[in-house]
């Protein structure tokens, strides 16, 4: 066969077009509807073929049109109204109204990023979370970066066998049809970093997308001077091979600082988004020392106090964690650096106490870096904190230290192209500023019931059309017989209330639950007078073999002759796909296991659209859900017997779905629209629009996280980080001396009993050692007592000194008020009067 050479020819812009150049290497067009039409109506179809990649579209429009559309005054004016959006929201410098100071950057790492289906370098939730991070940190002209990998080969893509089996295929992404640009060094060289491997270096390319107004940096092996195992680092995302997972964590944290720091990027904050990046805080150290000349302990007391860590993983066996001696030698070269060995480096992964070989957690090393630790609902805040509480092991899980900032959707990305219209005619031109505007929020009641539902029909008709052609494709892969061809290009039905459920098929997410009584399913599904219909996607994990075969079983059901035009399993779930599924289905179905959904933000991004809700109390929803605006299975129980609990929820899911939702969709008048249901619809994107969205959640980690940890570097590293020098001897002396701290059983000034309103003094004895007074905070810890040895409700006072009895030794005292009837508990505890870094640190705490 003959060799055959290739080459791309792209085409000659005219000039007035030039802007379209510059608009198709920055993936703001990805999410602003007018520029997403300027490329679509250069060809349509074209668009769609192309995969909705301007880059690709590109060479795939004739050099005739293009000059044709140099001279077409419509398009033009479209253009140009594009540009001048584009140079303000992008280009422009900020207003003068920011509170950040020239200087001041956030780093945000992520393992994945999900910002377009163009740019697959995402597997799910958290890689769609930290995409929409990044786009709302561009709408805020935020001064951040992103950070991740660029994989050649990303997430699988899904199609299934004849007998409805998973299967994967992993295609190779031409980087040459990505908005990517290769970084050069002061030389005008690649960017390449370098650190340790095991055997041999690894070397990874520096590439940046834009996004809007953020970087995005994201590194590459796939070098020819890498050796194949090298390369493969970055070949697909979340690799099953452990060593492969952990180079891959090496590589963004240790290699992503060392990429900024290559491109003198030295960022006042970093943000870790899960314990993927939590390597970061170790090569962070080093450069610290480097640029400010301060020592390692100095360093120590300026990493954590300026690092904010994000966790979504509500089950402990989520975290990874590695053999030590599998990490060590990542860890060799800073020895000489940080005068530890290298075993001494993998116990700050490890648990207190812990034996030399036990697993290091990449977790526990983040909890180790970071002051800032939140998860990313308030359910999963305290589901986090009950988790690694054994790290804090002397305080109660309130006091664990992980907070929550409740995950938020972008609402440009998710809205349908019809509510865009709408919000644009009655919220008014700053519709997508989201929750920063209240008066958005409100003035959704002023859209007329008939405008929403005309637009919401729409919505629903274009999903149907795409589950059709869709499920053609997906047949005809699999050389189905002719009549099953033409039987698919008439499933679902444009009046039937429709029912979605998108997500990844893991076995808590409880895709099985609507089969726990098939006949009551099919009977729901073919009521004569309040059909209902559903659509399924989703992807199993590679290796869940339970997951893939709750697939299988729902395709089986879905064969059912009676059923196969109203349940439909939709193959490779994608941002793609899931537009269409969040803005044109009725129902958004949403049934994991509590309390293992960490938040779940699919649900915002259908209750935007009006979509209603109906979902266990978990993640989000327990926020969210009201009466006024979706349905809940359940009131938020916990089950021992998980088989017990899916019956109980399967007949509560049948019940709502006959009982409630059914009766309300269907409640109208002939040819009327169904107010209730409307009503409904507005209160979903009121709640959706104030609480739920990604500038709310940014403004939440900017003014929580950001600013205030900018501000405290500032302070650490000034004069040679004599702050942070004097914050690590505090640190120091409080180590050397706790141990010397006693203190006696409190006593009460009277016995009682006492009635509401009347106080009693509380005295202690405590011994301070070597440690003053003022270096100490001595609290009368009580609250209410709903067990015999538990205070369940506790409060904290602030006891004074009330005489010195020797050297060392005081009595303390405070009054404690009965405020409420009931019964109560009191004792008394030490802990530091410093900073939140030492005050919470686990040994710096003694009781009674």
């Amino acid at each position: 066969m003959r060799s055959i050479q290739t080459f791309q020819v792209f085409p000659d812009i005219p000039q007035p077009l030039t802007f379209l150049e510059t608009l198709s290497r920055n993936l703001w067009w990805s999410w602003n509807q007018d520029a997403i039409e300027l490329f679509r109506r250069v060809n349509p179809k074209e668009w769609e073929a192309c995969g909705r990649n301007p880059i690709v579209f590109a060479t795939h429009v004739s050099q005739d049109r293009f000059e044709e559309l140099a001279y077409d005054d419509s398009y033009l004016a479209h253009l140009a109204k594009v540009r001048e959006r584009y140079e303000n929201r992008v280009i422009s410098e900020s207003n003068g109204e920011s509170p950040w100071d020239d200087g001041e950057l956030v780093a945000y790492f992520s393992m994945e990023f999900g910002i377009h289906e163009t740019l697959p370098l995402f597997a799910g939730g958290l890689g769609i979370l930290a995409g929409d991070h990044l786009k709302a940190a561009s709408g805020m002209k935020m001064p951040l970066v992103g950070v991740g990998l660029l994989y050649r080969e990303g997430y699988f893509r899904q199609y299934l066998d004849k007998d409805g089996w998973q299967q994967e295929a992993y295609p190779e992404t031409d980087l040459y049809h990505l908005p990517l640009s290769k970084q050069k060094d002061k030389k005008g060289n690649d960017l390449v970093v370098q650190l340790n491997g095991i055997g041999r270096d690894i070397l990874a390319q520096v590439w940046k997308v834009r996004i809007g107004r953020i970087p995005l940096y994201l590194l590459d092996t796939n070098l020819p001077e890498n050796s194949p195992e090298i390369r493969d680092i970055t070949a697909r995302l979340y690799s099953g091979e452990q060593h492969i997972r952990l180079a891959q964590e090496v590589l963004l944290g240790i290699g992503g600082m060392r990429a900024l720091e290559m491109l003198d990027i030295l960022p006042t904050v970093c943000h870790l988004n899960e314990g993927h990046c939590a390597f970061v805080g170790i090569e962070r150290l080093r450069q610290i020392m480097d640029h400010y000349s301060i020592d390692l302990k100095t360093a120590q007391a300026v990493v954590p106090r300026t690092t904010v860590f994000t966790t979504h993983t509500p089950v402990a066996a989520g975290h990874d964690e590695f053999p030590p001696a599998m990490v060590k030698p990542y860890l060799k070269s800073f020895e000489p650096v940080f005068s530890m060995s290298a075993d001494e480096l993998v116990a700050l992964g490890q648990s207190d106490g812990a034996a030399p070989d036990s697993p290091f957690s990449m977790f526990i090393l983040g909890l180790r870096s970071a002051q800032y630790i939140n998860g990313v609902s308030k359910l999963h805040g305290k589901v986090a904190r009950h988790m690694w509480s054994h790290i804090w092991p002397t305080r109660s899980d309130d006091e664990t230290p992980i907070t929550h900032v409740t995950n938020g959707v972008h609402i440009p990305t998710v809205l349908a192209p019809e509510i865009k219209l709408l919000f644009e005619r009655h919220l008014g031109p700053q519709w997508n500023m989201g929750s920063t505007i209240p008066e958005n929020v409100a003035r959704i009641d002023h859209i007329f019931d008939e405008e929403l539902w005309q637009a919401h029909e729409m919505c629903r008709s274009r999903l149907i059309r795409t589950v059709r052609e869709l499920m053609h494709k997906q047949y005809g892969r699999r050389n189905a017989p002719l009549n099953i061809m033409k039987a698919v290009e008439s499933v679902l039905d444009q009046d039937t209330l429709t029912i979605a459920f998108a997500r990844r098929f893991a076995t808590y997410k409880r895709a099985h639950l609507l089969f726990q009584d098939p006949d009551r399913l099919e009977a729901i599904i073919n009521s004569k007078d309040r059909p209902v219909q559903f659509v399924f996607a989703g992807k199993a994990h590679p290796k869940d073999n339970e997951g893939k075969g709750i697939i299988r079983s729902l395709v089986d059901f879905g064969r059912r002759t009676n059923l196969r035009h109203r349940f439909i399993f939709l193959e490779d779930y994608d941002m793609h796909i899931a537009r269409f599924l969040v803005q044109g289905a009725d129902v958004w179905l949403n049934t994991p296991r509590r309390p293992m959904e960490a938040c779940g933000t699919s649900g915002m991004k259908a209750a935007l659209n009006g979509v209603l809700n109906v979902s266990i109390m978990d993640g989000w929803w327990c926020e969210g859900y009201s009466s006024e605006r979706g349905f809940r299975i359940g009131n938020g129980e916990e089950y021992q017997d998980h088989n017990y609990q899916d019956t109980i929820e399967s007949q509560a899911l049948y019940n709502i779905i006959e009982n409630e939702v059914a009766p309300i969709y269907y409640d109208r008048s002939p040819g009327g629209t169904p107010s209730s249901w409307l009503k409904m619809m507005k209160a979903s994107m009121k709640m959706a629009m104030a609480d739920f969205c990604s500038l709310r959640m940014i403004s939440e980690y900017e003014e929580r996280f950001y600013l205030p940890a900018s501000r405290r570097f500032e302070e650490l590293v000034a004069k040679d980080g004599a702050q942070a020098r004097k914050l690590s001897d505090q640190h120091r002396r409080y180590l050397d001396k706790w141990q010397q701290i006693r203190v006696s059983a409190p006593v009460r000034s009277s016995k009682g009993p006492f009635r509401v309103n009347q106080s009693f003094e509380v005295t202690a004895m405590v011994q301070t050692g070597e440690l003053l007074p003022e270096e100490l905070n001595i609290e009368l810890y009580y609250g209410k007592m709903r067990h015999l040895d538990r205070i369940d409700e506790p409060r904290v006072k602030m006891m004074q000194v009330k005489e010195e009895r020797s050297a060392g030794t005081y009595l303390y005292s405070c009054n404690l008020p009965c405020t409420d009837s009931g019964r109560y508990g009191f004792t008394v505890r030490v802990t530091p009067n410093a900073d939140a870094w030492i005050r919470y640190r686990p040994e710096l705490l003694t009781w009674a």
